[in-house]
């Protein structure tokens, strides 16, 4: 079979960026996970080989023999490495042509390297290792936490306090992750610039985060031990609004995993969990409830008391109101989310119930009332 291009298996152009080609894997890898898609084969040989290009395009090293060559094998990095082609030629033998092309100005986005480094590194004409790029500012990543809600309270709002286990930025290091001084192997890659990572069944390396593929680093923080950041376990209080559903979203800036560098934390984000009712049920921000009425009330007419989410309200029954006839309440429904101050209806369906006979005394005025109203509901579908 022929070997698919990795570029088309990523989806990116061939001048791609890493920081392109780590987006664009992320992405693929989330959908074609086989924890994400169990038993289809088919997704899980895209996801192997969705791996696969990943591994050789985002390693300089390999991604510009896989240029060279149109594919990646450790003989041909050797055969790189010692300026050969496949074919026993030289590097600059026809078919290896960069006619145009900046080699000084290509740089990587992990701060300085450029396509001159690569080479110098893969045909031996450079002997200083490359130094690991100084970290940037970097904004903390954001928390989600689920928050559990009873219906009343989705419906009224609700301040809590709620505690959050989330990091804040290195006093020492100021979330640079070290103090400067001397270069040394990366510890978390043992100096390879990759990690292993378990997926359900399968394995697959990625850019290393201590050192960002570089393999090297300098002495980590004693404080922080090079993450830059410290545990931190908070009290946070949090407003719910009035209205919130299920997935409801509500942000607490600043709440979130610490920044670096002296950038921003990142934001909690609260996932409402709400409640059922025991009578009410709701569809966006309208408010549904059935409501039993008596023979005489649907028959005569009435007016009744009905719940709603905010308290009693009257409702007028017409005179032959039937079973299953629904009226509705303007805005007596939920606080809405996206119109502040304004709220859903409420609907309510009535549901006749029958009486009960409770005495021989009931049992001869039901008999009565059938002698005298002599209508036979069953009358339009053919039956007697």
């Amino acid at each position: 079979m022929a070997k698919q291009d990795y570029y088309e298996v990523l989806g990116v152009k061939r001048d791609a960026k890493p920081e392109e080609i780590k987006k664009a894997y992320r992405r693929l890898a989330r959908k074609f996970h086989p924890d994400v898609n169990p038993g289809d084969k088919a997704s899980e040989e895209r996801f192997k080989l969705t791996t696969e290009a990943h591994d050789v395009l985002s390693d300089p090293k390999k991604r510009t023999v896989y240029d060279r060559f149109g594919q990646y094998s450790d003989n041909l990095a050797d055969a790189a490495a010692r300026g050969a082609t496949p074919g026993g030629g030289h590097a600059s033998a026809p078919g290896f042509d960069f006619t145009g092309f900046d080699w000084g100005a290509a740089t990587s986005s992990g701060g300085g390297t450029s396509f001159r480094d690569i080479f110098s590194d893969l045909f031996g004409g450079a002997t200083k290792e490359r130094e690991p790029p100084r970290p940037q500012p970097k904004r903390g990543v954001d928390i989600e936490m689920p928050l559990a809600l009873s219906f009343a309270e989705a419906i009224k709002g609700l301040t809590t306090n709620i505690i959050v286990h989330r990091s804040e930025q290195c006093s020492r290091c100021n979330g640079a992750g070290d103090t400067g001084g001397t270069v040394v192997i990366c510890s978390a890659c043992k100096g390879s610039g990759q990690v292993q990572r378990a997926g359900g069944r399968l394995r697959f390396s990625q850019e290393c985060p201590d050192c960002e593929g570089t393999g090297r680093r300098r002495a980590p923080c004693s404080l922080c031990k090079g993450k830059g950041t410290l545990p931190k376990t908070e009290t946070v209080k949090v407003r719910i609004p009035a209205g919130v559903e299920t997935g409801s979203r509500v942000r607490i800036p600043g709440k979130g995993e610490g920044g670096r560098l002296g950038a921003p934390p990142g934001d909690l984000h609260i996932i409402t969990n709400v409640g059922q009712h025991k009578h009410f049920t709701r569809k966006g921000d309208n408010i549904y409830v059935t409501v039993p009425i008596t023979v005489p009330e649907a028959a005569l007419g009435a007016k009744i008391e009905v719940p709603t989410v905010e308290g009693k309200a009257q409702l007028r029954i017409p005179p032959g109101t039937q079973s299953g006839q629904k009226f509705r309440l303007r805005q007596r429904g939920a606080p809405s989310l996206r119109n502040p101050g304004a709220h859903g209806d409420q609907f309510i369906e009535v549901q006749v119930t029958l009486p009960k006979v409770i005495s021989e005394e009931t049992k001869e005025l039901l008999r009565q009332y059938g002698k005298m109203n002599s209508d036979n509901p069953r009358v339009e579908m053919g039956l007697e």
